[in-house]
């Protein structure tokens, strides 16, 4: 197997895993405005079909000069980007089972919603978006193309504008002195940042 291939297995475990963990959820009391919701999700699948478009050699080769590779990297170094992947997706799913049934693919307040501080929560406020984003840079990079750079942008910029979303709807939903204090100790996206925002 590729490292290439490796990664890809990875995206299609994590995406299946996730589809069948959905319904293990509690029941949606609220979300936010649906133009809210298709906003941020139009920036993260927009990333998501440039960074896969990119990384399928098939479809890469028919992009042309866009599609250009800025590197190509040794094997031991596209191996240790599986690994970062590997590790971004595991973050993600420590995040699930620490949410439990809390959990939901889109911004929502669930039935008895309770603001989680434990497991990975205690190191980011988005463990989830963490993982993911450093799934898609790791891949991004390991296929070295700058539509896949650009892909895994995106996506990081749809997962920033959700964890704003969920932030100000979480905020008005439960009351902002419930998520006042966990904010000002745990950074949003990135651990060990300086948190407050």
């Amino acid at each position: 197997m590729t490292p290439a291939a490796a990664t890809a297995s990875l995206w299609v475990a994590w995406i299946g895993s996730w589809m069948l963990a959905a319904a293990w959820t509690r029941r949606t009391q609220a979300r936010p405005a649906i133009r809210e919701i298709l906003l941020y999700n139009t920036v993260i699948h927009a990333g998501g079909l440039l960074l896969f478009f990119a990384a399928n050699d098939t479809l890469a080769r028919a992009g042309g000069a866009l599609s250009a590779l800025l590197w190509r990297l040794q094997p031991w170094a596209s191996w240790t980007l599986v690994a970062v992947a590997a590790g971004g997706f595991a973050f993600t799913c420590w995040a699930r089972v620490t949410l439990g049934d809390l959990w939901s693919g889109a911004v929502s307040r669930k039935e008895n919603h309770v603001i989680v501080e434990s497991g990975p929560y205690g190191l980011v406020r988005h463990p989830i978006y963490t993982g993911l984003i450093a799934a898609a840079f790791a891949t991004a990079i390991q296929v070295g193309s700058a539509p896949a750079l650009v892909g895994a942008a995106l996506m990081s910029l749809g997962f920033w504008m959700k964890a704003r979303l969920e932030e100000r709807f979480l905020m008005a939903q439960l009351g902002k002195a419930a998520y006042a204090g966990y904010r000002r100790r745990i950074p949003m996206l990135a651990p060990f940042w300086p948190p407050g925002r």
